[in-house]
């Protein structure tokens, strides 16, 4: 039997105080796609790292062809054929995306940059991704998906016998997704060998040949026994059985709590109009661009506001911006929550607190105690890490980091909640606990709104779906009533209508 292209033999990598890998061993086969799966914390991110040449193994060898090798580094890494994705961007805003693709290796012509042929090279390596972007942007200027197909392109322009993929659809619509997938298979053909790893679990089964299990540290379900099916990895995953993946409860009542009418904004909601019931989750479908997040935004004051007329509760109300948005009880998770979430400076209870201080004020001073308090309250009732109140939040996992914010508007009494990928680069068990959340709000009369690019998350947890076209609601239908094919038309038409 011939060696795997790659092999990790009995990897073990300590830091003080956790053994984050612990004796792991995964062969990586030419010409395959091998999914890595596991809960955050489970020890895939030190995994990667380790092939990646960020981190070396205290004990255990990693394989090429069958030989020992020693990475030695990124460079090291790179040089043998280790192309890696990492979930954080590595990219340099002020550059242009062909220089981001070929950064630290520019074509040269003796001694000067050559620029043409950079790039040529970075067009060529984007049609093959059939990404329309151009080479010239700037990447700071590009959104968030667009970034993150440069950052694979980056990857892709290598000649890489591995490339591995971490997170890579977390920003990505259906048609993206599509496209990246298409990529991957035509570079398994070829006789790469891929490593994969996604939260996504239908995408996982869909696309992945074999896939390794972590649990705490170590392989709790090898490739050889690995079933791809959703309940046999969560099983293997949270070490007992899900009944369902999507645990949606029916809550909405008769009466209206929100209405939108004719909400456009300087950003891109153009005329958008809906209403939705307390309890309801109203779910906002269609592709990244469609206009989605700029209603959110407008709804919530974030972006200048051009027209239209919002009612809560039956009552007219003002909102200009945030400050108005919350007052009148409206409450926004973003899509990036890094960025525009959480205040990574201060640890949980300034997190939560912050959208309604006057609630811990004592005269003209903060009751820090108060404070200590309702954070320890939240923990308890949203199941959050206990280290969320003594540490900084971006020390948190990506699920804890989400809890922290719906806390904050827990706190703030709101009764609209706009939760915009409220899902996205988080485990299942954390994805099970924010869907646990979605059905509490909705049980105290709340009313949500949610945005999700995963078509299967969208129809299972809301109760109705506006599809989005032009920042407008072209159509409502009952959740069970949208089929994929209803997304998939809107991705299709909103594609028709930016190439027109």
């Amino acid at each position: 039997m011939a060696p795997p292209l790659w092999e990790l033999v009995t990897i073990t990598k300590t830091f003080p105080g956790v053994r984050a890998n612990d004796g792991i061993s995964i062969r990586l086969n030419a010409g395959e796609i091998h999914g890595l799966l596991g809960e955050n914390g489970c020890g895939k991110s030190t995994l990667i790292k380790i092939l990646s040449g960020v981190h070396a193994p205290d004990s255990g060898e990693i394989r090429l062809n069958g030989a020992p090798v020693t990475l030695g580094g990124p460079i090291g890494a790179r040089a043998k054929g280790v192309a890696t994705v990492f979930q954080e961007f590595s990219l340099a805003p002020t550059l242009t995306v062909a220089e981001n693709i070929f950064l630290g290796r520019y074509p040269r012509r003796g001694p000067l940059v050559d620029w043409p042929r950079m790039r040529r090279e970075a067009a060529a390596v984007l049609a093959s991704l059939d990404i329309d972007i151009d080479p010239d942007r700037l990447v700071g200027a590009l959104s968030v998906a667009e970034q993150q197909l440069v950052e694979i392109a980056k990857a892709i322009s290598v000649d890489a016998t591995l490339l591995i993929l971490d997170e890579p659809t977390t920003a990505l619509g259906a048609q993206e997704i599509v496209v990246l997938h298409r990529l991957l298979r035509r570079m398994k053909s070829r006789g790469v060998a891929i490593l994969y790893i996604s939260h996504r679990l239908d995408e996982v089964v869909e696309l992945v040949d074999r896939a390794t299990v972590l649990k705490e540290g170590r392989v709790a379900s090898c490739a050889e026994t690995t079933r791809l099916d959703i309940p046999s990895i969560v099983t293997a995953m949270i070490g007992s059985s899900v009944e369902e993946h999507y645990p949606k409860e029916h809550n909405a009542r008769n009466e209206t709590l929100i209405e939108v009418e004719g909400l456009s904004s300087a950003a891109g909601a153009c005329n958008a109009s809906f209403s939705i019931r307390r309890g309801e989750v109203f779910g906002l479908g269609g592709v990244i661009g469609s206009g989605r997040t700029e209603i959110a935004r407008a709804l919530f004051g974030a972006d200048r506001v051009t027209a239209g007329r919002i009612r809560i509760g039956g009552r007219p109300v003002r909102i200009r911006n945030p400050r108005q948005a919350i007052r009148a009880g409206l409450a926004l998770v973003p899509e990036n929550r890094k960025f525009d979430g959480l205040f990574f400076n201060f640890h949980g209870g300034p997190n939560v607190t912050s959208a309604a201080l006057g609630r811990i004020r004592r005269l003209f001073l903060l009751d820090k105690g108060q404070e200590g308090q309702v954070t320890a309250d939240y923990i308890r009732d949203l199941e959050i890490s206990p280290a969320a109140a003594t540490k900084f939040v971006n020390l948190l996992s990506g699920g804890n980091q989400q809890k922290l914010i719906i806390a904050r508007w827990l706190f703030a009494q709101s009764q609209v909640l706009i939760l915009d990928e409220p899902t996205q680069g988080i485990d299942i068990g954390a994805k099970l606990a924010v869907y646990r959340l979605i059905n509490d709000l909705t049980a105290r009369g709340c009313a949500v709104i949610l945005i999700s690019s995963d078509h299967n998350e969208l129809i299972a947890m809301s109760d109705r779906i506006g599809i989005v076209r032009g920042g407008t609601i072209v159509g409502t239908l009952p959740a069970a009533e949208v089929t994929h094919a209803h997304l998939v038309q809107a991705s299709a038409a909103e594609a028709a209508r930016t190439a027109a």
